[in-house]
């Protein structure tokens, strides 16, 4: 079983940044980068969005339409950790935040794709 815990959520006016981090750790056969990482966010009412996604080797990235130029995701598979930064935050980025692993490796955006989910953490973005 992997564990995901993802922090870096908080209150940021528009146009602000925040880098959301997100921690693996499982029994000791497991390896943080066999595994396919990627972020999603879901607001009230709303189904949980795609936003990005990072190869198990980290040399290719993609992104949903919504965030591409503003939003970087990144891993250090040293560290076990993989990393959302987020600039020039709108209102409409408010949003619970969650990062996923996936055993595969295409490039999912469904959250079907993924076996792994942490527990959110919000984030707020201020008019």
């Amino acid at each position: 079983q992997v564990q995901l815990v993802e922090s870096g959520g908080g209150l940021v006016q528009a146009g602000g940044s925040l880098r959301l981090s997100c921690a693996a750790s499982g029994p000791t056969f497991y390896t943080f980068n066999t595994y396919l990482m990627g972020w999603f966010r879901q607001a009230p009412g709303k189904e949980r969005e795609f936003l990005a996604g990072i190869i198990q080797n980290g040399r290719s990235t993609y992104y949903a339409d919504s965030v591409k130029g503003r939003f970087t995701i990144t891993r250090d598979n040293n560290k076990n950790t993989a990393y959302l930064q987020m600039n020039s935050l709108k209102p409409e980025d408010t949003s619970v935040y969650f990062c996923a692993a996936s055993r595969l490796s295409d490039r999912g955006i469904k959250t079907s794709f993924y076996d792994y989910w942490g527990q959110g953490t919000q984030v707020t973005v201020s008019s």
